[in-house]
């Protein structure tokens, strides 16, 4: 029987990416619109604080196991910014933060532009679960100087990965699944479900 859990996103990009894996994995998943559960306020100054004030909420609101990732963006040259305040970085999506992130590295050269993916994915029984199952991943490369590619979502065409010479929005979904930190988290995330038999 498969085990239903709430995703704590309204992230298409990130629940296209957990539905790919958790569903293989045995699991009923469903997005906390489907229960009309509002977006928590992200007020920590972590990523595994968020990813628990999210779980939380979506659980709290609709009484069964939740899941939520917090990820971002640390590049190196400013400092491990935009980090949690990835997706927020500029006040609009996708386009305007990928545009605010070449304005600022546009006089930083190649070999000062590292950078990594971060992602903490939480798991929650219940809201009052006071030892949620914690798993983060990080992914290394560097930034490009433009986009490229078409597939993904947030900063993938801006992301280099040297292990495939390509930027991530050029991967293709399964392999960026296997080598992603989101990919990786969901695989260090279900093993420790197995672990727990949840």
């Amino acid at each position: 029987m498969s085990k239903k859990v709430i995703l704590a996103s309204g992230n298409q990009g990130k629940l296209r990416e957990f539905f790919r894996i958790l569903g293989s994995a045995g699991f009923e998943v469903a997005p906390q619109s489907d229960f009309d559960v509002v977006d928590a306020p992200e007020t920590g100054l972590t990523f595994v604080e968020n990813a628990i004030i999210k779980a939380r909420n979506a659980s709290q609101h609709t009484g069964l196991p939740a899941l939520a990732d917090d990820s971002g963006i640390e590049v190196d040259a400013l400092n491990g910014r935009p980090g949690i305040y990835s997706a927020r970085y500029s006040g609009g999506g996708d386009e305007a933060n990928n545009t605010k992130l070449l304005e600022e590295l546009k006089d930083v050269p190649n070999e000062k532009r590292t950078a990594r993916f971060r992602c903490c994915i939480v798991y929650m029984r219940h809201a009052e679960d006071p030892s949620p199952l914690i798993a983060d991943a990080s992914w290394e490369g560097t930034i490009l100087h433009e986009l490229s590619g078409a597939n993904g979502f947030g900063y993938d065409p801006l992301f280099f990965v040297p292990t495939h010479g390509t930027s991530s929005a050029e991967l293709d979904a399964d392999e960026k699944n296997r080598i992603s930190h989101r990919g990786i988290a969901l695989q260090k995330i279900l093993q420790l479900m197995q672990e727990k038999s949840v």
